[in-house]
């Protein structure tokens, strides 16, 4: 049936009520209450009034309204002694103060304490009555409407969701609402809830604590599962903050709620199933920690790692829960463990509540005790009848249980800071002012301002946000023989200290999941170790990526790097990358092979020409040595002594002086070897000219001008090499671009068109000889020089116009051993080519050395 279709049947029944109460308000002009009453489940009168507000039912029953008729109270189910044991609490405080004569001497405090069965709606209205009341009024009554608040301060909720709803509703009037177990962060907004203050932590620095504790432990890929309410989305939302900042991917992140349809709770399952990480952070009330436990149960999920809130990690009927032994091993943080002397004979002492005749204690008494009692709605079964004086002795349940006696504390420190408020603001000495006119607002004041210590040595204060001080104790679940589990106290964290001395732990008393002692891994991607560094995986969390080597030349020290460093210029990577190591500096020295044959072959090539110069000086008198310009030939050895000598200067470290040194020495001394050939060249052709009738040009290049020529040939080459080093010598130069792993010793040019204009100048005396000792090597003599001239120059063009292009293409050292190759080489073909064929008709042909043979006239 559609809106439309009900709405003749529907529609005008409500038209007609809605006439009908317009109707009744304009008869009756006197103030009446609207709805049913509400009653508290426990109430005490006193001089001063204090609220309470207890689930001691964990859920309700559901149910249609059809709107056809006013709707019934809320059903409520599932009984919950934890939320008993809070009550208890609450009035053993009330009861000790009541009986003290340092507090509040004179007054007494009395209590309304309800039930709000965790429904949020019930939690408004309770909240409602409690502060301007709306309990059954006599007919007789003439009180106004308008009255003072009933309570001056409540007490509870325990969760954080009622609690926003409560302190929004009461947070206009002021009235203080003290939480001793709603930790959202949430609620420290003051101007949200201003009358709101809690005993135990903010969920602020919780929150941040479990993320330091998963970041101690190496766990940066994790799951977490939250309640689907204010603790638990606001407590995550921190959590998954911090995680992020430290470097913590969360796998999946997932609400639950213990009213949750099934299908919904094994799609869960089905997601930690699916998961590959290992550690499972668990932002849970106890109620809801209780359901999924029992869903993990079924498919026996063990072997994970819990990390919990304090919502659950210490409360001994979860763990009773627990039979399967998903969360053996869980970690988490917990309020510091308290003790408070003669709490518990006052909570096991039961027989003060059942004086009460208020139905919930029937249900309580029978839940307690197993039994029945005969006036019972469900009295029937095998349960024994109730008698009424059951004894606790011997009970083992969550009530006689009080491994929660931190937040019992909690709700004690609450009441007395309530009680230790009203004592200051009624100035009680030995008795308390009556005439001080109290209000909430004042209350609210006093409570923010108060400061003191419980009998057991406990400071109690609150910071601007209503907040204590927040510190924690780390549990351990650690398993016994007999299937009970002991929390175990393995560390502390403490919010108020230096961020890096919060956090403090016993590694070595932690009992990890399936009872190990090794501590779990929970990562996407293992560690990148030195040498490495991380690539993310592409669509994935940034903890998921792979582990790349660092390119030649650069490095990483440290594990998990995010990137490469790349090293010095004069430095390159170790083998493992993971280290800067100085490179091999490289350059032609004596002790390597090529070194030592280029050193050899220039000191052979000095003795070859010491050698020949002594041969020509011991034959100087002889028509051969006599016919070829002694003192040329004995210059032009020299300056060959020198070739060979200079080229031992490109060999080992380069230096300063050893760079001006090598090209200067080998530019001169080539030019003098050169111009000593030149001259021997132009004697040649003009000794011919000479033969000629009626010539007479010997005198003008006469031995005066040949030592002239080769001087003045020289002297333009010095001038070159001073202007070069004058203006931009060679220096010593560390090449580290030519070879990535070391570095090349080598000597830079300084000016290039100094070093090329060396180079140019001794190949244009070069050319220009070899053309004259081209034109003259036909001319009619025995013993024509000019042709020994013109193979020798033919050797050296030939070996320095190679050398350019292989001196250009050849990398590092190799550059200078092509040079020195260059320079021995053209210095060999000088010696060979001119002196050897002189040197063998000396030695072997003496009857050819004559002076008619030198004329070519001997006989045939």
């Amino acid at each position: 049936m559609t809106l439309t279709q009900r709405w003749p049947e529907q529609g005008w029944a409500l038209l007609q009520l809605l006439l009908m109460v317009s109707v009744s308000q304009a008869e009756e002009m006197e103030c009446k209450q609207r709805g049913d009453p509400e009653n508290p489940q426990l109430s005490k009168d006193g001089d001063i009034i204090l609220g309470g507000m207890f689930s001691f039912h964990s859920t309700w029953r559901d149910r249609q309204d059809t709107y056809m008729h006013k709707p019934l109270s809320l059903e409520c189910t599932s009984l919950h002694f934890r939320e008993f044991q809070y009550a208890q609490a609450m009035l053993f405080a009330i009861e000790e103060i009541n009986n003290s004569t340092d507090l509040l001497p004179g007054k007494s405090l009395g209590y309304k304490i309800y039930d709000v069965c965790g429904s949020i709606a019930r939690c408004v209205r309770v909240a409602l009555a409690l502060a301007n009341g709306n309990e059954i009024v006599s007919a007789s009554s003439e009180a106004p409407c308008t009255r003072p608040a009933q309570v001056q301060a409540i007490m509870g909720e325990t969760s954080s969701s009622p609690c926003t709803a409560i302190a929004t509703v009461i947070g206009p009037f002021h009235i203080p609402l003290i939480s001793h177990f709603a930790t959202c962060a949430c609620l420290s907004d003051k101007i949200k809830y201003p009358s709101f203050l809690r005993t135990v932590p903010s969920d602020y620095y919780q929150s941040r604590a479990l993320a330091q504790l998963v970041k101690h432990f190496g766990w940066t890929w994790v799951g977490a599962i939250r309640t689907n309410d204010d603790y638990g989305n606001n407590g995550m939302a921190t959590f998954t903050e911090t995680a992020q900042q430290l470097g913590i991917c969360l796998e999946y992140s997932v609400s639950v709620f213990r009213t949750d349809a099934p299908d919904k709770i094994q799609n869960i399952v089905d997601i930690i199933k699916a998961s590959t990480s290992k550690v499972i952070v668990a932002f849970l009330s106890p109620s809801d920690m209780d359901v999924l436990i029992h869903a993990l149960s079924h498919h026996n999920m063990t072997g994970y790692q819990w990390v919990g809130s304090e919502g659950w990690i210490f409360d001994s009927q979860t763990a009773a829960m627990d039979r399967h032994h998903i969360l053996d091993g869980a970690i988490g943080l917990s309020i510091p463990r308290a003790h408070v002397s003669g709490m518990k004979e006052f909570m096991l002492d039961v027989r003060p509540l059942n004086s009460s005749s208020n139905y919930i204690f029937t249900e309580f008494w029978e839940e307690l005790f197993s039994c029945k009692f005969n006036h019972s709605k469900s009295s029937a079964g095998n349960h024994r009848e109730c008698t009424g004086h059951e004894d606790l002795t011997g009970v083992q349940n969550s009530f006689t249980d009080m491994s929660l006696m931190p937040i019992f504390n909690n709700v004690y420190k609450g009441v007395y800071a309530v009680a230790h408020a009203l004592h200051n603001i009624l100035n009680c000495d030995k008795t308390c002012n009556s005439t001080v006119q109290l209000d909430p607002i004042t209350i609210l004041q006093h409570i923010r301002k108060i400061q003191f210590k419980t009998k057991e040595g406990d400071e109690v204060y609150f910071n601007e946000n209503g907040d204590p001080a927040a510190k924690y104790e780390i549990i351990n679940w650690q398993p016994k023989e007999n299937g009970i589990v002991d929390f175990v106290t393995v560390g502390f964290h403490d919010a108020s200290l230096p961020a890096d001395k919060q956090l403090n732990l016993r590694n070595k008393s932690i009992i990890w999941a399936q009872n190990s002692k090794q501590v779990p891994l929970s990562v996407c991607s293992e560690k990148c170790p030195p040498g490495t560094h991380k690539i993310l995986q592409k669509g994935k969390p940034v903890c998921c990526y792979d582990c790349l080597r660092c390119a030649e030349g650069e490095i990483s020290n440290i594990t998990d790097s995010i990137t490469c460093v790349r090293c010095h210029s004069e430095f390159w990577s170790n083998e493992q990358r993971n280290a800067c190591v100085k490179k091999e500096s490289e350059f032609l020295s004596y002790e390597e092979i090529m070194g030592a044959l280029l050193t050899v072959a220039s000191l052979f090539g000095t003795c070859m020409t010491a050698v020949v110069a002594i041969i020509f000086f011991h034959y100087r008198q002889t028509p051969i040595v006599r016919a070829n310009n002694s003192e040329l030939s004995f210059l032009l050895l020299f300056s060959l002594t020198l070739c060979f000598l200079c080229s031992l200067t490109f060999i080992g470290r380069p230096s300063e002086w050893s760079c001006m040194l090598r090209h200067t020495v080998f530019g001169i001394t080539f030019v003098l070897c050169i111009s000593c050939v030149l001259g021997k060249t132009i004697v040649v052709l003009m000794a011919f000219r000479a033969t000629l009738p009626g010539s007479n040009v010997m005198k003008w290049f006469g031995p005066a001008q040949q030592k002239l020529s080769v001087l003045g040939f020289t002297l333009i080459q010095v001038i070159i090499c001073i202007l070069w080093l004058t203006i931009s010598p060679p220096f010593p130069f560390k090449n580290v671009k030519e070879f990535k792993d070391k570095i090349i010793l080598e000597c830079a040019l300084g000016s290039a068109v100094g070093f090329w204009a060396v180079l140019g100048y001794i190949g244009l005396l070069a050319i220009l000889c070899f053309i004259l000792a081209f034109l003259a090597r036909k001319l009619p003599d025995n013993f024509n020089e000019a042709k020994f001239i013109t193979f020798s120059m033919l050797i050296f063009c030939a070996v320095w116009i190679a050398f350019i292009p292989a001196y250009v293409s050849s990398p590092g050292k190799f550059s200078v051993a092509v040079e020195i190759f260059a320079i021995l080489a053209s210095s060999f073909g000088l010696l060979i080519c001119i002196f050897i064929p002189k040197c063998y008709m000396i030695l072997l042909k003496p009857e050819k050395n004559t002076k008619k043979n030198m004329m070519g006239k001997a006989a045939p």
